[in-house]
């Protein structure tokens, strides 16, 4: 009992460091979603509730607008594959590092995020600190940061009176800042272009209000298509 004691010590402590860049990203973002779900209406327990069981960042901004629309359950689950198809090949990159892992394992997968597959993928885990329970902390902690900035949020927009006009631009200026990372990152942007291309060719299409899903769908062919070719010109890592 005191070695398993030991273990998770040991493995707690070599995974906090590396979570505390996260810390503060997350922290942010975290109370700024707590706060939009307040003014969009909905009590601190739906930002608490939701960033338990999905986990999503991108997602769950989204998922303010599709729990104030209509009821349709075939676009949710269509927006939420798009959105986070990126996983699937998180998922393949880290079946070697999950093997062996027991029921962390199940952890793991549901609690993968952008960051904790940064950390998780690349980090140099300490000399006698078990992998498979660095990997789960840094998975935990990040969640947790991600659901007490949620959670204050959604507390602190119910408690303090503020001028909230443009807070829902949020989710807009999130998905503008990750694209020209990305952009900044890639030497070659021809999958950044496809990508606006068919969106605004799917705007002119179907519309302002329905040309998401049919450009994510567009978007996931065409790259899906020209994955070999894009490779070739080194634009996928």
């Amino acid at each position: 009992m005191r070695g398993q004691k030991g273990t998770l010590k040991k493995a707690l402590v070599a995974a906090f460091p590396n979570t505390i860049p996260i810390f503060a990203g997350f922290w942010f973002l975290g109370m700024t979603y707590g706060i939009y779900m307040n003014v969009s209406g909905f009590s601190f327990w739906y930002p608490m509730l939701m960033s338990i069981t999905i986990f999503a960042g991108s997602m769950e901004f989204v998922a303010v607008n599709l729990l104030m629309g209509a009821f349709n359950p075939l676009q949710a689950f269509t927006m939420t594959l798009m959105i986070n198809a990126r996983h699937l090949f998180y998922g393949i990159s880290m079946l070697d590092k999950y093997k062996g892992l027991g029921l962390k394992k199940l952890y793991l997968i549901f609690g993968m995020c952008d960051e904790s597959f940064s950390i998780n993928y690349t980090a140099n885990i300490p000399e006698g600190v078990d992998k498979g329970w660095f990997m789960f902390f840094v998975t935990l902690l990040n969640q947790c940061y991600w659901f007490l900035g949620s959670t204050m949020g959604g507390i602190c927009g119910s408690l303090i009176h503020f001028n909230t006009e443009g807070l829902d631009f949020v989710m807009t200026a999130m998905f503008v800042v990750i694209f020209l990372e990305q952009w900044l990152k890639d030497k070659n942007h021809i999958s950044a272009l496809l990508g606006l291309g068919i969106s605004l060719l799917c705007l002119l299409a179907f519309g302002a209000d329905d040309f998401i899903i049919p450009a994510m769908i567009g978007i996931l062919g065409v790259l899906t298509l020209m994955r070999k070719p894009l490779e070739k010109g080194g634009v996928t890592e």
